[in-house]
């Protein structure tokens, strides 16, 4: 009897550390790594696409989950991250109950009275500042789950960095992760630059991007 219930014992120990393990992903595409669930959150680091990522769990009832990427950890959007089901890769979120993938909350930083006041203050600001949301998400990455994404376009001349800085327009903030091939809704202003025909600029979920003729992203300033 003994021996039948510590082997018992075991057996629920093990499964409970398997439950909790973490579960291994690819970045389907360059992957911002945020401080928190969500793009009004800083941007803490970029998972190249491509590279192994540790997911710790998803929020159940939002597409973002909780990964280590070296010595980086922060919050990534779940659309992007892409885990071995079968025989093929698939988007992490969408399967999370077939790769067991665990379920977490966010807990904000625990702030002082004093400091809560004045953060929210700040945050207020900084919401304003970075434009209203807009109707529509951003379009999703064709295959940016199951492969290595879109590339980048090469580094503009600076110039055209340049160029935008000194002519900052509203910004917005859209549903989705800023990843390069994303699509950009129509009722998003694009912006000119100057002796420059193949793509616009505009700043979505805090970061300058351009926008090729398509409507999609082809490069990201970071």
């Amino acid at each position: 009897m003994r021996t039948l219930f510590a082997t018992t014992a075991l057996a629920a120990m093990a499964l409970a550390g398997a439950a909790s393990a973490d579960t291994m992903a690819k970045a389907g595409t360059d992957l911002n790594v945020r401080s928190g669930p969500g793009v009004q959150h800083e941007v803490v680091g970029v998972i190249p696409g491509g590279d192994d990522v540790n997911v710790k769990g998803c929020i159940d009832s939002a597409n973002w989950c909780e990964i280590s990427y070296k010595d980086t950890t922060g919050w990534a959007y779940g659309d992007y991250l892409a885990a071995k089901v079968g025989e093929s890769f698939e988007p992490i979120y969408p399967n999370r109950e077939k790769l067991q993938v665990s379920v977490v909350e966010y807990k904000a930083p625990e702030v002082s009275t004093g400091k809560a006041v004045a953060d929210a203050g700040a945050g207020a600001a900084a919401g304003a500042a970075a434009g209203a949301l807009v109707a529509g998400p951003l379009g999703a990455v064709v295959g940016a789950a199951v492969g290595a994404g879109t590339a980048q376009v090469p580094a503009p001349a600076p110039e055209v960095k340049t160029y935008i800085d000194a002519h900052p327009m509203d910004p917005v903030i859209l549903d989705g992760e800023v990843v390069v091939g994303a699509g950009v809704p129509e009722n998003v202003t694009l912006y000119d630059i100057p002796d420059q025909k193949d793509y616009k600029y505009v700043t979505i979920n805090g970061q300058p991007v351009l926008v090729g003729q398509d409507r999609k992203i082809v490069y990201i300033y970071r």
